[in-house]
């Protein structure tokens, strides 16, 4: 495959591309793309230039094993979210392998961990849930509860009519909840 001729290529093209012929390679094209970007993403969490190598080509194998499985709209947010959740389970796992002589240090620490690592997970699958609505719902739900924005403004911005509106921001609500609901139950099964 040449990759000179999707240069110019925006990554919405190429996923639906990649979605109707099934090609590896497209995978490749855009993993290129933002192969900077996730060592960054792995270097920020990891804080060591090996492990964040070797997390990059481990997210470079999950993308190819799960990008099949969803429609992605925005590849660059999706796969930022893939990086990030990969390097907190990974330190998440250190965590747990760490022996300290001071238990009740390790179990303070463990526990703000944990917290902290379940908050982030909530906010990255909130974020993949939100990027697999429909496309009316996901404009509707992210101006009105991401920025902030009243139905009179998205009506503005959007051509919907105030009806459309609150339609989507309701529907997007309730398929958010059942998204994020199948999530944690497919997190549980694990």
């Amino acid at each position: 495959m040449n990759n000179k001729k999707y240069l110019n290529s925006e990554d919405s093209e190429l996923l639906d591309l990649f979605y109707s012929e099934k090609e590896n390679e497209i995978i490749g094209v855009l993993l290129e793309r933002y192969t900077l970007l996730l060592f960054g993403i792995c270097m920020k969490y990891l804080k060591n230039e090996t492990n964040a190598k070797d997390a990059v080509q481990q997210i470079f194998l999950k993308t190819l094993k799960e990008l099949p499985k969803y429609k992605v709209t925005y590849f660059k947010s999706w796969i930022y979210m893939v990086a990030k959740n990969h390097c907190l389970m990974q330190l998440r796992n250190q965590h747990k392998i760490v022996e300290l002589n001071n238990e009740y240090y390790i179990k303070s620490h463990s526990t703000e961990i944990d917290i902290f690592l379940n908050k982030e997970l909530e906010y990255s699958n909130l974020e993949i849930c939100i990027s697999e609505l429909n496309n009316e719902q996901r404009i509707c739900v992210t101006l009105f509860y991401l920025k902030k924005k009243s139905y009179a403004e998205i009506v503005e911005t959007t051509d919907f009519s105030l009806l459309q509106v609150k339609s989507n921001i309701q529907n997007g609500k309730r398929n958010l909840k059942i998204l994020m609901e199948k999530k944690r139950n497919h997190k549980n099964e694990q």
